[in-house]
């Protein structure tokens, strides 16, 4: 094959890629993680100590906001808000 038949194929190939791809998006099939500007999904937004062991984070990811206790024992949701509301985790 010489090298304009490879290149052809090539773009042919790409070309249906592309045409799945906005196929799939514009059914709502094929999405774009949100991404915040660095091109992190998650950010850390405060850390506070509350001894040598034990520590509250607050967390962003998205457009929601959630608040972790972690412990020695493992880590728990306490709360979460997402815009305006806050709303808190079962068994808190």
């Amino acid at each position: 094959m010489e090298w304009s038949q490879q290149f052809g194929a090539v773009a042919a190939v790409l070309i249906l890629l592309a045409a799945c791809l906005w196929w799939l998006r514009r059914r709502g099939l094929a999405a774009l993680p949100l991404r915040n500007g660095n091109g992190r999904l998650l950010k850390t937004l405060e850390r506070l100590s509350l001894g040598p062991q034990h520590s509250l984070h607050l967390v962003q990811l998205g457009e929601e906001k959630l608040l972790v206790a972690c412990s020695p024992a493992g880590c728990a949701l306490l709360a979460r808000r997402g815009g305006d509301s806050v709303s808190r985790e079962p068994g808190s």
